[in-house]
């Protein structure tokens, strides 16, 4: 089982998951601030970093926006209210995902499990594409740009090998959050705007003139065309 760091400031919180997932086989790691949770990163080495978004002194948004500095690692935000502005901003920060508080272990197992999967699976066809600038390789799961290898988080890489192996097909947020997600009831759409966000901050040129990931206004999006 992965292995699992939980920053949380809330030792009941922290208490509760804490147990819910060491019985599910988890090894676990919780601290309650974001500064001993970034030091917690090295020696601990976790799979996963479940993130309260609402911690003391340096917020979970803040811890967010420096573990994707220099890793892809899974993050899963903690948050109470799940309309919060405060959610995108950590999902535009880099979080994989976020579950509102309070959850069932279940709950949070399926999340991380679904978060994992994201490395692991090739999405569409197989081998190496050429798409402009982008090279994509599907079973390294890796993408490089003018050939710098590029640091996607699980989200983003998933989303855009799904994109990439239909391209010009149209998916509506509802598809992408079912697959990329795997978020069967009708989700937050919140979750695959703020991911093609950051993808496009990374893949293109001008994230305002996108020449890979293409917006069909109130439906969805496509990849390309390209020429």
């Amino acid at each position: 089982m992965p292995r699992v760091l939980l920053i949380e400031d809330d030792p009941s919180v922290r208490e509760g998951v804490e147990l819910g997932l060491r019985r599910r086989g988890h090894d676990m790691r919780t601290v309650g601030t974001g500064e001993a949770g970034l030091a917690a990163l090295d020696e601990f080495r976790p799979e996963l970093v479940l993130l309260d978004l609402m911690l003391p002194g340096m917020n979970g948004v803040q811890v967010c926006r420096r573990i994707r500095e220099t890793s892809q690692l899974p993050i899963i935000m903690l948050t109470a209210r799940g309309d919060d502005f405060d959610v995108v901003v950590g999902l535009e920060a880099g979080a994989d995902d976020y579950i509102v508080k309070p959850a069932r272990t279940e709950v949070i197992e399926a999340r991380i499990r679904a978060v994992l999967r994201r490395l692991a699976e090739p999405a569409g066809r197989s081998g190496v594409e050429t798409h402009g600038a982008l090279t994509v390789d599907r079973v390294g799961l890796t993408v490089a740009k003018a050939g710098e290898r590029l640091l996607l988080a699980p989200s983003e890489l998933k989303l855009l090998l799904h994109l990439s192996a239909a391209p010009e097909q149209v998916f509506s947020r509802q598809q992408l959050l079912e697959y990329v997600w795997e978020h069967s009831y009708h989700g937050d759409a919140r979750l695959v705007d703020a991911c093609v966000r950051r993808l496009r901050q990374k893949i293109e040129d001008v994230a305002g003139s996108p020449l890979y990931i293409q917006t069909v206004r109130g439906f969805g999006y496509r990849f390309g065309p390209l020429g």
